[in-house]
């Protein structure tokens, strides 16, 4: 029986799960543009400098290909950085890589995805560039453009319609006019309603709710819950949204036949 899981432990390439690997950690500066190269282009040169009887020293160097991925008005940034390496003792990390395959694959042989382990993660290492001049400046740069507040006061040396204040808005004013409509109107004995209703529909067999609102003059809602048990609201058209008589209230005249008129032989 198969398992539901399509990652099972067959699935998982192993064959490079004994390699070292180092996870580092570098500026945000580094990884934007990183992300704007190309992936084919030097992005740096990594440098290990290794002398008898001290800790191995590693240092960074940007390329020129990457130093140049400039916006306007960008600052420069620093070229040279070190790295400071750090063991891993208390965990264990590892580095995976999920291969997804090509829906577009003209393969006779279908393709399956690929999940493989790289390598555990045996060091640590945190980039960090020199106290220079360029990266000072940088420096300057970023706590400026982050001090700077989102909203700002601006000076208007003319009158601009779009920021004249309003004594009240005319969405506010109609609400307003329509409330104070409804509460004038004052709920009247149903048996009342009902005979202004029957009355109206004995004129025409359909009416809209604003028709309705104007013939009674009752508040809407309750002029709902009384529309409720004796009419029904129609869905369909061609009398979309309005409402009938239920059957059983109608009292609609039958229509006269007309007179047959017949022809007399001599």
């Amino acid at each position: 029986m198969s398992s539901p899981n399509p990652h099972v432990d067959r699935d998982l390439e192993l064959s490079n799960a004994g390699r070292g690997v180092w996870l580092v950690k570098v500026p945000k500066y580094i990884a934007n543009k990183w992300e704007k190269a190309p992936g084919n282009i030097e992005v740096g040169k990594l440098k290990i400098s290794k002398n008898p009887g001290q800790k191995a020293q590693v240092s960074l160097t940007l390329s020129e290909s990457v130093l140049c991925l400039k916006e306007p008005g960008e600052e420069n940034i620093p070229r040279d950085h070190r790295l400071d390496v750090s063991a891993i003792t208390r965990q264990t990390l590892g580095v995976f890589s999920h291969i997804t395959p090509s829906t577009n694959s003209d393969s006779v042989v279908p393709e399956t995805e690929k999940l493989s382990m790289e390598g555990r993660i045996v060091q640590k290492l945190e980039c960090r560039p020199y106290a220079d001049s360029c990266y000072m400046k940088l420096k300057v740069e970023t706590i400026r453009k982050a001090s700077m507040p989102v909203r700002q006061v601006q000076q208007l040396d003319r009158i601009v319609q779009n920021f004249k204040p309003v004594s009240d808005h005319k969405h506010n004013i109609e609400y307003e006019e329509k409330k104070k409509a409804e509460g004038k109107k004052a709920r009247d004995d149903k048996d009342a309603v009902l005979e202004m209703l029957f009355a109206a529909f004995e004129k025409h067999q359909y009416y809209n709710i604003k028709d309705l609102v104007k013939i009674t003059r009752q508040p809407i809602v309750y002029l709902k819950e009384i529309l409720k048990e004796v009419c029904n609201y129609n869905l369909k058209n061609p009398h979309k949204n309005m409402w009938e008589l239920k059957p059983e209230y109608r009292h609609y005249k039958e229509p006269v036949p007309a007179p047959s008129t017949t022809s007399a032989d001599d």
